[in-house]
């Protein structure tokens, strides 16, 4: 089953919450049972092993988005909708792959690449499914 199909999955309900139930089962040489991870995102593998904490691609992006904080303001990049935007997005994306791909260092081109993706694939969505800006979602101090 895939967690896509987790809708139709069993599922154990208590105090307002549910517990999805893919109806398999892990037996660890503990004793220690659980359902099993198959067919669900393994957010544990975006961490390379043996890469120090300053190097790993999460932590990078994570500067990035700090220094896009500090710089424009906190969640910023969550305010686009329009085709102008996502083509903006575009091109910066392809940009900084294009410097990446040729070795310029100046800046941190492989993370510009992963956050300008992640950006664009979100404006896409919001532009899709909230293609006007939600007044108070994001209060102004927190844009």
């Amino acid at each position: 089953m895939s967690y896509l199909d987790y809708d139709s999955a069993p599922t154990f309900a208590t105090g307002g919450y549910i517990t999805k139930d893919s109806g398999e089962r892990a037996e660890f040489s503990s004793g220690m049972v659980r359902d099993t991870n198959a067919d669900k995102p393994r957010f544990d593998l975006m961490i390379a092993h043996d890469v120090p904490y300053e190097h790993q691609m999460l932590t990078r992006l994570a500067k990035l988005y700090m220094r896009g904080a500090q710089k424009y303001n906190a969640r910023n990049h969550e305010l686009g909708r329009g085709p102008d935007e996502l083509a903006r997005a575009k091109e910066s994306t392809f940009r900084h792959f294009m410097q990446w791909f040729c070795g310029e260092t100046d800046e941190d081109h492989a993370a510009a690449v992963i956050w300008g993706v992640g950006s664009f694939e979100s404006m896409k969505w919001r532009s899709e499914n909230d293609p006007v800006r939600i007044p108070g979602l994001y209060p102004p101090d927190k844009i």
